[in-house]
């Protein structure tokens, strides 16, 4: 299995419109690749400017917030880039996209890193913080996914908010179980 990162990715489209998009990307050779699904803003965004940054953030609710239409986080400017970096990430990496194989589903767009800056100090793990991620990506997955194992997924998970959260992990969580909930409903 490929070592992959749980990140915010930002990118632009021509006009310098951000985007910004919670994606794992894949530790490959001395690179990362971006992934990301057809249709997406993302991968448009690629297309047409072949740069992204990988915004690496603690705040999770920048995640679930992402998944559940609150989009709308601070950026600021990344020195000699027009791609953004979040406001809220403690370090970024710059990627320069060098390749793509292309996929009727995924492409794999393979990166260098051309950049990286730490921004604030990582103050240690919390479980609460993991469960909040991994339920974020089961969301992302909810179409995919039998009714059995989101819920046994998230019964799980929810030891360590039960245990461990503080309020923003509390809110982050809330959020992805409103989208959660809703997805049961419509079913």
């Amino acid at each position: 299995m490929p070592f992959i990162r749980e990140t915010i990715v930002t990118t632009i489209d021509r006009t310098g419109k951000v985007h910004i998009a919670p994606l794992g990307i894949i530790a490959e050779k001395d690179g990362w690749v971006i992934a990301p699904f057809r249709p997406s803003t993302t991968l448009t965004n690629l297309e047409q400017v072949p740069l992204a940054v990988a915004n690496y953030v603690d705040d999770v609710r920048v995640f679930a917030g992402c998944l559940t239409g609150r989009k709308d986080w601070p950026t600021v400017p990344v020195v000699g880039l027009a791609v953004p970096r979040l406001a809220a990430a403690l370090a970024h990496s710059v990627l320069e996209v060098v390749g793509i194989d292309d996929d009727p589903l995924r492409p794999r767009h393979f990166c260098r890193v051309v950049g990286e800056e730490t921004h604030a100090p990582f103050t240690g793990f919390n479980r609460a913080r993991a469960a909040v991620v991994e339920l974020a990506i089961l969301v992302s997955r909810l179409h995919m996914l039998p009714p059995e194992k989101i819920e046994s997924e998230i019964a799980y998970l929810s030891i360590a908010i039960e245990k461990t959260a503080g309020p923003d992990e509390k809110e982050a969580w809330g959020w992805l179980m409103e989208r959660v909930d809703r997805h049961f409903a419509d079913q």
